[in-house]
């Protein structure tokens, strides 16, 4: 395997490796020893024993899998986020079913196992960019997500989706002419939008409200919006006000 780039010039990520499976461990180690960004200082076989060495290493990202028993990723990683100074996390599983979960805790990334070695160097050298910047408080809205696109997930800013759309219990995300379906209920995701920048239009449609081009009146108290694309999408009469409300009418 060719030496991958160094791609931070500031000092090597302290990183901790926290996975229940011995030979993913020696593989996730042997991956890191190539990559010039970051130095293990540390292995743990379980949630406990990791939030144990975390709060004596102090280390400065945490290679977490999800699947282990008893304490598992998620509970660590919502307990590292009481510490002042939480180390980042980067998930690294075999599931790809938990990224809801994941990035509600905001983590760096969520990588699929089996790890390709240029796929971890991406994730990592985000976590350098996020110490090169002032701290901010987390928001209460979300401002990405994370969504499968062929064999790894991906992140998407939420200020990129255009649309949501309802589909069973899932949603598509909109975004420049691809879409991405997530595995969420649209009424739980609208709680967790900004209204400022999103608007329910229809029980199974929210828009961005900058996509939004202009109103029609189709007739018999029938209204429609038409999006910055040229569609038009009915309005439904539960959301009629509010989108009346937000074109000043």
């Amino acid at each position: 395997m060719p030496e991958l780039v160094q791609t931070l010039e500031t000092a090597p990520l302290r990183a901790l490796i926290v996975d229940d499976e011995p030979l993913a461990v020696e593989r996730m180690q042997v991956i890191c020893a190539r990559i010039a960004s970051i130095s293990v200082i540390g292995t743990a076989s379980d949630g406990e024993a990791a939030l144990r060495l975390i709060e004596a290493l102090t280390p400065d990202l945490v290679l977490l899998d999800l699947t282990m028993p008893e304490t598992d990723g998620l509970t660590v990683a919502r307990r590292l986020g009481g510490l002042p100074e939480a180390p980042a996390v980067i998930f690294v599983t075999a599931h790809d079913e938990f990224a809801v979960e994941a990035f509600d805790l905001d983590a760096v990334d969520y990588v699929l196992k089996p790890v390709a070695p240029e796929r971890l160097e991406r994730a990592i050298s985000r976590v350098g960019a996020r110490r090169g910047e002032r701290t901010l408080p987390s928001g209460k809205w979300l401002e990405e997500f994370w969504v499968p696109h062929r064999s790894e997930l991906v992140r998407v800013p939420a200020a990129d989706v255009e649309r949501i759309d309802a589909e069973r219990d899932y949603v598509r995300l909109h975004v420049r002419g691809a879409s991405y379906l997530l595995l969420q209920t649209i009424t739980s995701l609208e709680q967790r939008l900004d209204p400022e920048n999103f608007i329910r239009i229809h029980r199974s449609c929210i828009l961005r409200r900058d996509h939004v081009a202009g109103l029609r009146h189709e007739g018999l108290g029938v209204w429609s919006v038409e999006t910055a694309d040229g569609e038009a999408l009915r309005i439904g009469r539960t959301y009629l006000p509010s989108v009346k409300k937000m074109a000043g009418r």
